[in-house]
């Protein structure tokens, strides 16, 4: 495995996805191989079977590294939000005189704020805002002379059952295992810093879970994951018109909410089993469905309620809902708010599906040029 070559692990609550890639020109990505691979998922921050989930971990691993021809050697763990903690908080440091701030000030500056949590491991620390003695609001200190400086930053914490899990999973396999949050990966990547830096809304719709979250600069101010997701609504469809679970995922695929049929029925086959279903209730259960995840994320948003999200639009992103027709603007209606689709702007990756999964790669490859710079500045620069 190269050093310009980066390897992810994505959990998703559904499916794991292990992708090998590198950077292109022009900031895109070179991908050398990937795989994804179903599972059985988790629940209130558990896995459903562990066992399960590590063969289909070592099945896309294996599948990758035979595609490549590379053995892996680190590899990158997207933290999905139900194992995640995120906790914003206010810092400031004061110095003597005047200073140029540096690194070594930052550094200090973050460390400031971390803590020990009962049943977490720190992951991860970003900034929000930053101040200067001045009141500057700056997106990067670094370079400037101040007496002191304030920042508003997010800590990442992972929890430990995740982390053991994964560890106690790859143990003996000499894989080096780093944790990356999840949705701070795909909101960093798929929304413009300039958006961001004004506060952004986010939510990661998924398929047994999704997360809601509120963005500011290169850090999460807040965020909630919830038990909604396409496979809820998919159970809805299967209670309501007795078919099969993956007849009625299917159903949601093929559904679109402005179609208007007033037919009593349409027949529905599914693997050689015909089904009648009637078209105006199944539009009116995916809404319900959907009203959901609305309610959920509308809730959320009240606990953070303020001018400045008022009128701000809701990205969405992930496999949960954005395949199903009219969704959006459903969702769009209920929350009586703006709501768009993000997709990774990349040929062949433009899918919700796959923001996940570029948006990991994209700040695996930052971490990863961060550790080799750092390496090869205590080894020399010769190798």
């Amino acid at each position: 495995m190269g050093r310009k070559s980066v390897a992810v692990l994505d959990v998703r609550s559904s499916e794991v996805a292990v992708f090998l890639g590198e950077r292109g020109i022009n900031n895109t990505f070179v991908f050398k191989a990937s795989k994804t691979e179903p599972y059985d998922g988790y629940q209130d921050g558990v896995f459903y079977d562990t066992d399960n989930l590590s063969q289909a971990v070592f099945r896309a691993l294996s599948s990758v590294e035979q595609t490549c021809g590379e053995r892996i050697k680190r590899l990158y763990v997207g933290v999905p939000g139900e194992f995640l903690k995120v906790v914003p908080k206010e810092r400031d440091i004061g110095f003597p005189s005047k200073r140029k701030i540096g690194q070594k000030e930052l550094d200090a500056l973050f460390e400031s704020g971390r803590e020990e949590l009962q049943g977490y491991r720190f992951i991860r620390a970003t900034s929000m805002i930053y101040v200067t003695a001045d009141n500057r609001r700056i997106v990067d200190p670094t370079g400037l002379s101040a007496s002191g400086i304030s920042a508003v930053l997010s800590y990442f914490y992972c929890t430990k059952y995740f982390a053991d899990t994964l560890e106690l999973m790859f143990s003996g396999q000499k894989i080096t295992l780093g944790f990356l949050p999840t949705q701070l990966a795909m909101a960093n990547y798929l929304i413009p810093s300039e958006t961001r830096d004004e506060y952004a809304l986010f939510l990661d719709a998924g398929f047994l879970s999704s997360t809601v979250s509120v963005l500011l600069g290169n850090g999460i101010l807040a965020q909630k994951t919830f038990w909604v997701g396409k496979a809820q609504i998919a159970v809805r469809l299967m209670k309501r018109f007795s078919v099969p679970y993956e007849a009625a995922v299917m159903l949601l695929s093929k559904a679109n909410l402005f179609l208007r049929d007033d037919a009593p029925s349409r027949e529905f086959l599914f693997r050689g089993a015909a089904y009648e279903i009637a078209p105006a209730a199944l539009v009116e259960e995916i809404k319900d469905g959907l009203d959901e995840i609305c309610e959920a994320v509308g809730g959320f948003l009240e606990e953070c309620s303020g001018k400045e999200l008022d009128y701000k639009p809701l990205y969405i992103s992930g496999e949960g809902v954005n395949e199903i027709r009219g969704a959006l603007e459903h969702i769009s209606k209920r929350l009586n708010r703006v709501c768009e689709q993000l997709v990774p702007d990349l040929p062949y990756y433009n899918k919700p599906s796959m923001s996940s999964r570029i948006g990991l790669v994209d700040m695996a490859y930052e971490d990863n040029c961060k550790r080799n710079f750092i390496f090869r500045l205590l080894n020399g620069f010769g190798g």
